[in-house]
């Protein structure tokens, strides 16, 4: 079996959470247990389990710079970036270049999801692989 990350949210409306992950971020509906209060999405290779637990979402104060995300081949990230444009999201950090220092050329944007979880997604050019691997 192949190693891949599990990432668990807690989120308001399960139904709301799904088509949200899957309609506007493209991701393909893993394990739908809205029964047992969960359901599972892959995220860009990531397994994200949404958990119904309405009281344990974060407001926008307690969330700080807490976020999570992916980094996509650049072509994907357009891809991305042109769904969300065409969808009613909210816009944490608006599509950004970086045009000066180390990562010149990082593209990057942070959305909400629909119960307030910041997703950052980006991507680095080709040459930069090997400075954002460490």
């Amino acid at each position: 079996m192949d190693t891949f990350l599990h990432l668990s949210l807690p989120v308001l409306d399960l139904d709301t959470s799904l088509r949200f992950y899957v309609d506007v971020l493209a991701c393909t509906p893993g394990r739908l247990r809205p029964e047992q209060g969960f359901v599972d999405v892959w995220f860009y290779g990531l397994q994200l389990t949404l958990q119904h637990q309405p009281d344990q979402v974060l407001t926008p104060e307690q969330q700080g710079v807490r976020h999570f995300g992916a980094a996509l081949p650049p072509d994907d990230l357009a891809r991305a970036l042109a769904r969300l444009e065409a969808s009613p999201v909210v816009w944490v950090e608006r599509p950004t270049v970086d045009t000066d220092g180390r990562l010149n050329g990082k593209t990057s944007a942070k959305i909400l999801d629909p119960s307030g979880n910041v997703i950052e997604l980006k991507s680095y050019p080709s040459d930069q692989a090997d400075l954002v691997r460490g």
